[in-house]
């Protein structure tokens, strides 16, 4: 069973970065899809950005699109998010999963939060205006 430590949250002005991390202990992540998640306060669980097994493909929710960047150092058992040009409604608990997919669906973006494996508690990030 793989366990999953976010890191990299905090308190950030509009405009301003962060970058998140997973870091990933008990097996490698080299052959998990792996996906942030994000929930506000009265808000439902919602996917960010997805990195394929393979590393090949990412995804983004519309929103972050071109400002987020996910990415997979599997040297490290680590998948980054980098967040540019924060905005206040960026603000919520971000949460890191991964799901053990095989070979033949190494390039597949998981987007639906039940079929993952894996969670991390979530790191806090808060963007002021």
């Amino acid at each position: 069973q793989v366990q999953l430590v976010e890191s990299g949250g905090g308190l950030v002005q509009a405009g301003g970065s962060l970058r998140l991390s997973c870091a990933a202990s008990g097996r490698t992540l080299g052959s998990d899809a792996v996906g942030w998640f994000r929930q506000a306060p009265g808000k439902e669980r919602e996917f960010v950005a997805g990195v394929s097994r393979s590393g090949y493909t990412t995804y983004y929710t519309d929103s972050v699109r071109v400002r987020f960047t996910i990415s997979r150092d599997n040297t490290e058992n680590t998948v980054y998010l980098q967040m540019n040009s924060l905005k206040p409604e960026d603000t919520a608990v971000y949460y890191c999963a991964a799901e053990q997919v095989s070979y033949s669906r190494r390039h597949f973006v998981q987007k639906v939060d039940d079929e993952y494996d894996a969670w991390g508690q979530g790191t806090q990030v808060t963007v002021s205006s």
